[in-house]
């Protein structure tokens, strides 16, 4: 397979209406914001995003480059995540009502879950699982329409796997092949949504040739990328600026 290197309003032009997009987002390490602002920018509607968490970045970051899902919204119709708003960052005093007139109103639908079943559908996803039973939730709204079962006397829910349609990947580097190697946390979710995912787009600090990756190092193989997006110099989504944008998310925060 060949892997694409192109721009990212290049590979994004690939995602269609309708589609589920799934993206790993745990603070600044490993979030792919540069493809969300060029997702932001399309006129793409009614997406399903399956995210880790969903919210907006401490104030006075977002203008930083801190990579806000929450420019999203207006693309979006359903969000699947186990972390939606909420009172993050609340020595700044953030609120979470800014999701309620749109849920309220029915224009946004969401679906909860939890960190761990969350990964575990991705997992069973990649695996080409039918789902698994697992017994968190059980007497919450996460067993609403879902089946249950009691085995050894013990009740569980079923999951289903999630396969979605398109992975937006953050790696530190790459090679051209599409070789992949993450910085930190970045491998929380990101080689999980790319092995579960039918096409994945991926934007990196560094494109290297082959062979200049150590292979012990190479988490996501490239067979599971498709295109592959170079962050520019100097953009707001680089390494270079993200190691002050958490200088500025840690003050901002300690307020």
């Amino acid at each position: 397979m060949t892997v694409k290197i192109c721009s990212a309003a290049e590979a994004i032009s690939v995602v269609k209406d309708n589609d589920h997009v799934a993206s790993h987002m745990w603070g600044l390490c490993g979030t792919p914001g540069h493809l969300y602002r060029a997702l932001a920018a399309t006129n793409v509607k009614n997406l399903t995003l399956y995210i880790e968490n969903f919210l907006p970045g401490p104030p006075g970051t977002v203008e930083w480059g801190f990579p806000d899902p929450t420019m999203l919204l207006s693309h979006l119709k359903k969000i699947v995540t186990p972390y939606l708003g909420g009172r993050a960052y609340s020595r700044t005093g953030m609120q979470a009502d800014f999701l309620g007139d749109l849920i309220k109103s029915g224009k946004l639908e969401t679906e909860a879950t939890t960190h761990g079943v969350f990964m575990e559908r991705l997992h069973a996803g990649a695996m080409g699982l039918g789902g698994f039973y697992s017994p968190i939730g059980i007497g919450t709204i996460i067993a609403t329409g879902k089946e249950t079962r009691v085995i050894d006397g013990k009740e569980y829910i079923f999951e289903t796997p999630i396969r979605p349609d398109v992975g937006l990947i953050k790696a530190a580097k790459a090679d051209k092949l599409g070789n992949l190697v993450y910085h930190g946390s970045a491998r929380a979710a990101n080689p999980v949504i790319a092995m579960a995912s039918k096409m994945n787009i991926v934007e990196v600090d560094e494109i290297v040739e082959p062979g200049e990756l150590d292979p012990e190092c190479i988490v996501t193989p490239g067979i599971y990328v498709d295109y592959l997006v170079k962050i520019p110099e100097g953009d707001i989504a680089g390494a270079k600026n993200l190691k002050e944008l958490v200088k500025l998310a840690v003050a901002l925060v300690n307020k």
